[in-house]
């Protein structure tokens, strides 16, 4: 089962939200963070898995605060549009609508939350392990993180990293390895954007490692 619910920012900003939910009663519950496309079809079919996993699956819409509704492709005039809108995404107000999430999320359920991303969602599950109050982290290809990497983690953190991702080099993912020896890093022998079946770097087998690592991580920290 799923529904659209609205979400509050703390400064009063509000944005939809797809809410995928467990059969019966959920573990924990997991905020899902999108990549630059949206609320899309595969971000759909992620917090839709992870429902059936047990756990309350909440992805917001941050391009909400740009255009509600966007719902984006991996090619063609879709990849180019999610381009141009990158530049518009204000991270501290992502950060805001990520916390919404989880104060959703930890009052639907009074259980654990954590967070998952994907791509630019990679990144903001790093700074939700930073800077909110999640129970647990997980990030695949979030090429910002490096950026990031002075600030500590209050919780549990997992990352995934493809070695052909062009957009993000070695050296900064060993930056963070360095300065937080306790994060959990995995590599695998695919590109960026790995987990998603819909694009063209698609690699079905890092997907599968990836998601057993991540789900038995978010069982161990949420339920």
């Amino acid at each position: 089962m799923s529904e659209y619910v609205k979400l509050r920012a703390a400064d009063g900003h509000q944005l939809s939200a797809y809410v995928a939910l467990p059969a019966g009663e959920p573990a924990g519950a997991l905020v899902v963070v999108q990549e630059i496309f949206g609320v899309n079809a595969h971000i759909r079919s992620v917090a839709a898995g992870y429902a059936k996993d047990g756990f309350l699956g909440v992805a917001p819409a941050l391009f909400d605060r740009i255009e509600p509704g966007i719902e984006l492709g991996y090619q063609g005039a879709d990849l180019e549009t999610a381009r141009s809108l990158m530049p518009k995404i204000d991270l501290e107000h992502a950060v805001a609508d990520v916390q919404a999430a989880l104060e959703y999320a930890a009052n639907a359920t009074g259980k654990n939350v954590g967070v998952i991303g994907y791509c630019y969602g990679g990144t903001l599950a790093w700074l939700a392990a930073t800077r909110l109050k999640a129970a647990a982290a997980v990030g695949y290809y979030g090429g910002l993180i490096a950026k990031f990497a002075d600030e500590e983690p209050t919780c549990p953190v997992m990352l995934h990293f493809g070695k052909q991702d062009a957009h993000i080099p070695a050296a900064s993912v060993e930056m963070v390895k360095v300065a937080h020896p306790q994060v959990e890093i995995y590599w695998y022998d695919a590109g960026h954007g790995f987990n998603c079946d819909a694009r063209a770097s698609y690699n079905a087998a890092a997907a599968k490692e990836a998601r057993a690592r991540s789900l038995a991580f978010l069982r161990k920290h949420l339920a």
